[in-house]
């Protein structure tokens, strides 16, 4: 396919670690098939009227670590005269990203935005999986302080996260004897005005939390994510461990289950984590790990994800 007009919606470069950034990762290979690339901040986007428009700057990646990027002169884009637009800026999964999903809609599909804007919009990670309750541990997603203590008192042992985090911050484990529930309860809803999610601990996640990547709806590939010593949480931000791994059948089941619904949507990249036997986050968002299993296995995801990429703008054209 002719090469591809491609704006890459991310945070700052200067925050890339070229290493396991899978954005940059992404965009590496965008650029080996000959596809142009451009750089641009969701601060940087406007819509004046119905047309949407960003100030970006074409750019170029290379894997040197001292000097990763090229940037050439900004400019000001019509989002609509791209092929596709990456949207891969971080959560938190505020009002400023749930805008943004709104914005890139004037836009989508003729510009393939991926993932899709009114999917992600619609089925951010923590709240998606509540559609497939019997792949998931007991979980509660509510701010009633009686709810939640009733919750505890049936499984004791539990994880008390942001609806909307990211990154394993604001993920606490509060165990059956821990008096701190009350404080913390406070301590969030002062902070604000959402619902937490309630999950019981699962004392599998000391053997790893799974990550696995599905591309259009299809288990492609997968690393396993080992908690630090000491610490509840198993995401690499926060310190977790990645190691190889392979898909047992439960886990294949549980993807069998999810993937339709995942293709349905336009989910085209996504990052489910799967602890034990249990499902617990669908990353729709910016997911991660492209890198980790390029190394540990030797497949190259961001090629798949191009190749799927390429293949639904040749349908559109």
């Amino acid at each position: 396919m002719p090469g591809l007009k491609v704006a890459v919606q991310m945070d700052p470069m200067s925050t890339v670690d070229i290493d396991g950034d899978s954005t940059f990762f992404l965009m590496l290979e965008a650029q080996a098939r000959g596809h142009s690339l451009w750089h641009y901040e969701v601060p940087a986007m406007w819509l004046d009227g119905a047309k949407l428009f960003c100030r970006a700057r074409p750019i170029t990646v290379r894997r040197e670590k001292s000097h990763f990027h090229d940037f050439g002169p900004e400019e000001t884009l019509d989002l609509a005269t791209m092929d596709v637009v990456l949207m891969r800026q971080d959560p938190p999964f505020d009002m400023a990203y749930i805008t943004a999903t709104h914005l890139l809609e004037h836009i989508h599909p003729k510009t393939l935005v991926v993932n899709n804007p009114a999917a992600v919009r619609n089925a951010p990670e923590k709240l998606l999986v509540t559609r497939f309750p019997d792949l998931m541990p007991p979980t509660m997603i509510s701010r009633d302080r009686a709810a939640i203590r009733a919750f505890r008192a049936r499984h004791h042992d539990i994880i008390v996260k942001p609806l909307f985090g990211n990154g394993g911050i604001g993920v606490f484990r509060v165990k059956p004897d821990d008096e701190n529930l009350g404080s913390l309860l406070d301590m969030f809803f002062t902070a604000s005005r959402e619902p937490l999610m309630i999950q019981r601990y699962e004392p599998a996640v000391r053997a790893g939390d799974k990550r696995i990547i599905l591309i259009d709806g299809e288990p492609l590939g997968a690393l396993n994510r080992v908690p630090a010593e000491g610490d509840s949480r198993s995401n690499m931000h926060a310190g977790g461990r990645p190691e190889p791994t392979t898909l047992t059948p439960r886990e294949r089941e549980i993807c069998a289950r999810i993937g339709p619904t995942l293709k349905a949507e336009g989910l085209l990249f996504t990052g489910i984590d799967v602890i034990g036997d249990y499902l617990t986050e669908i990353n729709v968002t910016s997911p991660t790990g492209l890198q980790q299993v390029m190394r540990f296995d030797g497949i190259n995801l961001a090629t798949k994800i191009w190749e799927k990429i390429e293949e639904k703008k040749a349908a559109l054209f």
